[in-house]
């Protein structure tokens, strides 16, 4: 296979994680309802840990060093600012959409910096895109629950848009191959533009959801998120 083949298949095989999460969101059903809400709180905490995760450990470490500090700052704060000024535009039309731009912005600069990264030779690509993968099943869990309660969609119609935006990750990652891997400035604010919007979005919109009175369990999910990206670098890092 060749190296444009492979970012296209490896890149698509983390974009299809999304429509499985929200497969999986439809079908899920436990019959106890307390032991139902604390998972899907769950869920919703283990998303978040996650994109913290990639926003600590991926977008922000790979793109500081092609940046100088002022550069970096106003990025990562034009990311807050742009995500808040969506987030309001999205609460006066009534719609709430701000998981599923959190998901994006997590997983179109990870398929750009694949790309990149494949472009460049590294060992560590198969490994960070399975990490994307395991990103996006409880991201795409989470987001498909906020659309179908927000919006007049059927289930079907829901799936077939993640179904589609899906193949943002094979059009970011040989994007990032063919033609970013030479303007590494680029990617890194990018990388940073998204990372200030992820932030803003966690603690506007998922930590506020994880939380139950009288449930302790949830939270955990975002420590186990969090861990996740934890083990995924230092087996990148070690490649």
């Amino acid at each position: 296979m060749d190296t444009w083949q492979t970012v296209l298949t490896l890149t698509l095989m983390a974009g299809m994680a999304m429509p499985l999460g929200a497969w999986f969101s439809q079908v899920e059903r436990i019959p106890i309802p307390w032991l139902e809400t604390e998972f899907r709180h769950g869920v919703i905490a283990f998303g978040g840990g996650a994109l913290l995760s990639a926003v600590a450990l991926v977008l922000v470490p790979d793109s500081l060093p092609d940046l100088n500090p002022a550069a970096a700052a106003a990025c990562f704060l034009a990311g807050g600012l742009a995500f808040m000024a969506l987030d309001i535009v999205l609460n006066r039309r009534g719609t709430s959409a701000s998981q599923l731009t959190a998901m994006l912005s997590d997983f179109v600069p990870e398929a750009l910096a694949l790309g990149a990264v494949f472009a460049q030779g590294s060992s560590g690509s198969l490994l960070l895109a399975c990490l994307m993968a395991l990103q996006n099943l409880p991201e795409g869990f989470n987001a498909y629950r906020e659309l179908r309660d927000s919006t007049p969609y059927s289930s079907r119609r829901l799936i077939g848009m993640f179904f589609l935006m899906a193949w943002l990750g094979p059009l970011a990652g040989l994007s990032g191959f063919l033609w970013l891997a030479e303007f590494p400035l680029t990617i890194a604010s990018l990388m940073l533009f998204a990372s200030g919007g992820i932030l803003y979005s966690v603690f506007q919109d998922l930590a506020p959801q994880a939380r139950l009175d009288r449930h302790w369990g949830p939270p955990l999910g975002a420590v186990l998120g969090f861990a996740l990206g934890i083990v995924g670098h230092m087996l990148i890092v070690k490649t």
